[in-house]
């Protein structure tokens, strides 16, 4: 019957199946997620959902890369089965099998180039976070002072990348990273001018993070008000790691810093003062607002 030499040859499709059943059971096998011996949360460090992110994009590669070979062999391996029960062989199902390898073949060559480029943007943000939160970890030490830093708080519809809390205001800081273009001899181009709505690098200008720095301040102002009663003194910080800032025409209701003496800037930095018990409402809020954060991943990773 015709329709047999069609189907036996899925038998040798069968270990082509199990080695992907196997890749795809053991795509979670890298996952630097650890919890509390103590209640059971996620840990959160600095960059943790930049963490979180790579971690993803690795597992992307895994199954791209582990994947890629089995399927791209899956039509040849069906076709030289279908020689054995074949009484004539038909070149144009062939060529059809050859067609759809090199097709596969593309394919997994563009996957696996979107998971290198991604997972080289997401190491260069994580570096720019854990050095800025490096240099915030600073505040709080001595700790007899009343300092805080909280890491990826989450707002509505985003995630805060660092919140700074002193006796004299909030800070929100944001964090950008951007790779240095090359001069004509081959140097590094560094400094970026601050505008009142942009930033203008060597060769391209953004508004987007500018405006999500202040997007994220507001939001912090308005749920500290709504949260604790009381009108909190908060401005946002935009951190360039690694860049030169020039801040000439800068805007006064935010500051853009490259991220150097950072924890000195804002231990000294008043934007206005509020009594102890506002100022340890303020840490219970933000307190709370982390463990949503941790809430949240854990019910996806029940899911």
């Amino acid at each position: 019957m015709a329709w047999l030499e069609y189907l036996l040859p899925l038998i040798f499709l069968a270990p082509l199946g199990a080695t992907a059943s196997i890749v795809v059971a053991l795509r979670n096998l890298h996952d630097a997620r650890v919890h509390s011996p103590f209640d059971a949360h996620p840990l959160r460090e600095p960059g943790q959902a930049l963490r979180d992110r790579l971690d993803r994009a690795f597992t992307s590669l895994f199954l791209n890369g582990a994947l890629g070979p089995i399927v791209i062999l899956a039509p040849l391996t069906f076709g030289m089965g279908r020689m054995l029960f074949a009484d004539e062989q038909i070149w144009f199902e062939w060529a059809l099998y050859g067609l759809l390898c090199s097709a596969l073949v593309l394919l997994f060559c563009f996957l696996l180039m979107r998971d290198f480029q991604r997972i080289r943007r997401l190491k260069l943000g994580l570096a720019c976070e854990l050095a800025v939160g490096q240099e915030l970890e600073r505040l709080i030490r001595p700790e007899d002072h009343p300092f805080f830093v909280f890491h990826d708080i989450p707002s509505d519809t985003f995630t805060i990348d660092h919140v700074a809390l002193t006796p004299y205001g909030v800070f929100v800081v944001e964090t950008r990273a951007r790779t240095h273009p090359l001069d004509a001899a081959g140097r590094p181009q560094d400094q970026v001018a601050v505008e009142g709505q942009r930033l203008r690098f060597p060769g391209w200008s953004e508004r987007e993070p500018l405006r999500k720095t202040r997007q994220a301040a507001g939001w912090m102002r308005h749920w500290l008000a709504r949260e604790c009663g009381v009108d909190v003194p908060v401005r946002g910080v935009l951190v360039l790691p690694g860049w030169r800032i020039d801040s000439g025409e800068a805007p006064d209701d935010l500051l853009v810093v490259s991220g150097e003496e950072l924890a000195k800037l804002l231990a000294e930095a008043r934007l206005g003062e509020f009594s102890d018990a506002e100022h340890d409402d303020v840490a219970r809020a933000l307190t709370r607002r982390a463990a949503l954060l941790d809430d949240r991943r854990r019910e996806r990773a029940s899911i």
